[in-house]
């Protein structure tokens, strides 16, 4: 491991979300439910798509894919919250900080690539529907879920070697309740400029080469729904988007704010890292459940065929 062979530190000691005990319980059951909610949703998500032969369309391929890379980033970082939260010394080992940056960047970037890729789907979808199934065909929908977790692999890797290469000499509190590469930062005695640098352009790079896709493949939605002569038409055409227009402005949103501001280890810091990796993943499902009829109807045909 390179950082033990020019680091005086072998484990970081978190901050985490408080230090009073009243308010570490209270937290605890808060994200305790969050997290359940956010287990239970994506895996009732997976086993509605994967049961229910009406939902076999590339939409919902995309979907489940994205319910089970929520179900991986809740699990990166909400588990060792949650374990922090019962415990007087919450530290964590330069294995475990290693893992977990590379994890974060990982399930994230993943994310942040499917939810292009749905967005081009739903293009497709609205603005070429005669040809639709030529376009999204199975072959199709399975390379660009592939590239997605390609994609994301590879920026989380350099990363990592972007963490690896850090020199920590004495200081050893990271002033957040996660392992994440900007809170890294302050802790390091080496020169971070050209590391800060190069995350920045990384996290740019990744984040609008995933957003601006969404934005033209919108743009040009949003030109054919207002082309539409009936309310009926352009309510219908609408609805089809408006689930994956939410979870896009969710993840995007609090991402950009979250890696684009400078680290302080502030209150606003925290809550944007919540929303992001614990909130949002639980959200999901519920937004794709609630907004489309789809699903609600796949939920209560499989709720039958397994219950009744």
């Amino acid at each position: 491991m390179a950082w033990r062979n020019h680091s005086a530190v072998t484990e970081f000691i978190l901050t985490g979300l408080s230090d009073d005990p009243l308010i570490q319980a209270l937290l605890f059951v808060l994200f305790l439910g969050i997290y359940l909610l956010t287990m239970t949703g994506n895996l009732m998500l997976l086993l509605v798509i994967r049961a229910d032969s009406h939902l076999h369309t590339p939409m919902y391929f995309f979907l489940s894919n994205l319910s089970f890379i929520d179900l991986c980033f809740s699990s990166v970082t909400v588990p060792k919250l949650l374990k922090d939260l019962l415990s007087e010394k919450k530290s964590i080992s330069i294995e475990g900080c290693l893992a977990q940056v590379f994890f974060v960047f990982f399930s994230s970037g993943t994310e942040a690539c499917l939810l292009s890729v749905m967005a081009y789907d739903r293009y497709a979808a609205i603005c070429h529907p005669l040809l639709y199934g030529q376009v999204m065909r199975t072959e199709l929908c399975v390379r660009l879920v592939l590239v997605s977790w390609g994609v994301a692999s590879l920026n989380a890797t350099i990363i990592v070697l972007l963490a690896v290469n850090l020199d920590f000499c004495e200081a050893q509190t990271i002033h957040h309740y996660t392992c994440e590469l900007p809170a890294l930062f302050p802790l390091s005695c080496s020169d971070i400029s050209i590391t800060v640098d190069i995350l920045l352009g990384a996290s740019l790079l990744h984040g609008l080469g995933t957003f601006i896709p969404i934005f033209f493949s919108y743009a040009r939605i949003v030109a054919t729904i207002l082309s539409i002569s009936s309310t009926t038409g352009r309510s219908k055409a609408f609805s089809t988007c408006s689930s994956h227009l939410a979870a896009v402005t969710l993840f995007f949103g609090s991402g950009f704010l979250c890696y684009l501001m400078p680290p302080s280890g502030s209150s606003l810091d925290l809550l944007l890292s919540l929303q992001y990796s614990a909130v949002t993943p639980m959200l999901n499902p519920l937004i794709y459940s609630l907004k489309n009829k789809e699903v609600k109807a796949a939920v209560n045909r499989t709720l039958r065929k397994y219950l009744l």
